[in-house]
């Protein structure tokens, strides 16, 4: 069964920060239910929300589309690199390794058995606070 507990996020939380700081960003890690560990990037300088809008219409069928226009995203960490390119995928690539630090998946779907560590969710911005970008500040 999924948990992850406070010592876990003490372990992790250094890494993920020194990340957030290497790319210009400011987040918070928090655990939501203990099972999620929860990221949810405040501001910075990668504008995810410009990359994700760009991206998204040559990677999906345009019907299924939807662009972001309220500066926040629920990053999908199965597909984020379908999501976005250059700077923000790479940030986000390094911010899902650092998050999964201990983590396993033993999950076997075809006869509904699922067995994590625990479960990550990244977020750009918030529902009632968007993502403040500031690279051209």
């Amino acid at each position: 069964m999924a948990y992850i507990g406070q010592d876990t996020k003490k372990l992790i939380e250094p890494v993920v920060n020194a990340i957030l700081r290497k790319y210009g960003l400011k987040g918070s890690l928090s655990i939501k239910h203990d099972i999620d560990l929860t990221l949810t990037i405040h501001s910075g300088a990668i504008d995810f929300v410009e990359s994700y809008n760009r991206i998204g219409p040559t990677e999906r069928l345009l019907f299924t589309f939807h662009p972001i226009t309220d500066g926040y995203i629920q990053v999908n960490p199965y597909w984020y690199h379908k999501d976005c390119d250059g700077l923000a995928k790479s940030c986000l690539a390094e911010l899902i390794a650092a998050m999964n630090l201990g983590n396993w998946n033993h999950s076997r779907p075809e006869i509904d058995h699922f067995d994590v560590g625990w479960y990550i969710s990244i977020s750009i911005g918030q529902w009632d606070k968007p993502y403040v970008c500031t690279k051209g500040n």
